[in-house]
């Protein structure tokens, strides 16, 4: 069975940095792409950057561009997501999702069947 675990998350300062990872088991790394979004308190998740697997193509959410990368570890089967620059509205859970069965066009959520448990990321001003 597939399983996407995310580890990394945490307590920084604005203008900080942390490096998110998400373990994935082998069928889920070889998905159509894999991608982080984020939900906050009271808000709608939200797509935070996509890596897809065929060519490497990257996609980032207007919010964090610029300021986040996303990458694949092929090594160790984990996608990592090295965030920088954190600013206070970054605080949110961040998971980890796989599209497994579909090719992603519109970087939604809807895209993506599985999805990790979520880590905490918390920016204090």
């Amino acid at each position: 069975q597939g399983q996407l675990v995310e580890s990394g998350g945490g307590l920084v300062q604005a203008g900080g940095s942390l490096r998110l990872a998400c373990a994935a088991s082998e069928r889920l790394f070889s998905s159509y792409a894999m991608a982080w979004f984020r939900q906050a308190p009271g808000k709608e998740r939200e797509f935070v950057a996509e890596i897809q697997s065929s060519g490497g193509a990257t996609y980032y959410g207007d919010s964090v561009k610029g300021r986040f990368i996303i990458s694949r570890d092929t090594t160790n089967n984990a996608m990592n997501l090295q965030m920088n620059s954190l600013k206070p509205e970054d605080t949110a859970v961040y998971y980890c999702a796989a599209s497994e069965h579909r090719v992603v066009v519109y970087h939604a959520s809807f895209e993506y069947s599985s999805w990790g448990q979520g880590t905490q990321v918390t920016v204090s001003s």
